[in-house]
């Protein structure tokens, strides 16, 4: 079967893979959507610590089940489902404490496993999501939602609250649609202004070009001089880690989702002071459900985050045109059957 697969840094191919065959408990998907993140660019780059190469990538991904064996009786052939990529060692201490998303051994399809860019994947049973209404191109944005779900979930957001989202791509969208959905008033900033469109359209009450002059007071006027009760930092710098410190509320809650390259130097005094809570965010876990609920809801229209379609067989050139570019792309969803 036709798989696409990153060589080597800066190289990219469609290359042959054995199909796939179903141990006890696995299912058989044929993959019909698969979309490409920033962690696949950083794969592509070489700047993905996590990855060995040659690497078959993949972890967004939506098909159709095409074999399911008769030990599995949940889930029948045919049927549309989303599929969640971690995967936990179950003896951890995170999975211990029941939560595998942050397991210590995470194994995620395409970053430290063979990933699901590939005609067919054999995955367990329980790894699979289904939807009534849902179509393909829906489900395989279920998974890049699922991180901004989890976020809003570990930062406890409620109705009252006022919640600022730094970063509004893929996953700062995702968390901002979250948010919203929890009736929260949410504000968003990016230095993209089709960024700052897509964070409104999925319920941003307002948002702001944090290049400008201003930011902290617009800030501060937004959240009537208090500051946000919960900020979710979805970018990964240490400039967005010490805004995120600077502008919560006392008492707030500062939401750590963005992996941050190298050490991040902030001004301890505030945690005391402010009695703020930190809290980090990984991966995610029945979050799907949410975000599934979410889109049949008809509340946003997640498919505004694609901005680029191709063919399994013009997905290596579309790699390297989005390194040459990379703030031209957002989303890329690649069709692999129908």
């Amino acid at each position: 079967m036709k798989a696409l697969a990153i060589d080597a840094p800066g190289s990219a191919s469609i290359v042959d893979r054995p199909m796939p065959s179903p141990r006890q408990g696995e299912v058989l998907v044929r993959v019909a959507r698969a979309g490409l993140c920033g962690t696949d660019l950083s794969t592509f780059l070489g700047k993905n610590p996590l990855v060995s190469y040659p690497r078959v990538i993949g972890h967004e991904i939506a098909g159709i089940v095409e074999h399911a064996g008769r030990d599995i009786a949940e889930i029948r052939e045919g049927t549309a489902v989303a599929i969640s990529p971690y995967k936990n060692c179950g003896a951890c201490a995170a999975c211990r404490r029941n939560r595998p998303n942050a397991c210590r051994n995470n194994e995620t399809l395409g970053v430290q496993r063979e990933g699901a860019l590939a005609e067919f994947v054999a995955v367990p049973a329980d790894r699979l999501y289904t939807s009534v209404t849902l179509c393909v191109d829906l489900l395989a944005l279920v998974e890049p939602f699922s991180i901004g779900m989890h976020a809003v979930r570990r930062g406890r957001v409620a109705p009252e609250d006022s919640v600022l989202v730094i970063g509004a791509g893929g996953v700062g969208a995702g968390a901002v649609a979250a948010a919203a959905s929890r009736g929260a008033r949410v504000f968003a900033i990016d230095l993209d202004e089709s960024k700052l469109r897509l964070a409104r359209a999925f319920g941003a009450a307002d948002a702001y070009n944090s290049a400008d002059a201003g930011l902290r007071e617009w800030i501060s006027d937004r959240t009537g001089g208090e500051g946000p009760d919960v900020v979710i930092e979805a970018v990964g710098s240490p400039a967005t880690y010490r805004l995120a410190l600077d502008v919560a509320a006392s008492c707030g809650r500062v939401v750590c989702l963005g992996w941050v390259k190298g050490d991040v130097s902030i001004e301890a005094r505030q945690i005391v002071a402010k009695e703020v809570e930190i809290l980090g965010s990984r991966n995610a876990t029945d979050e799907f459900l949410d975000v599934i609920a979410l889109f049949e809801s008809h509340a946003i229209d997640p498919l505004q985050l694609v901005t680029n379609r191709v063919s399994l067989d013009e997905a290596p050139a579309m790699l390297a045109r989005w390194a040459e570019r990379p703030a031209a792309v957002g989303k890329i969803l690649v069709s692999v059957g129908n």
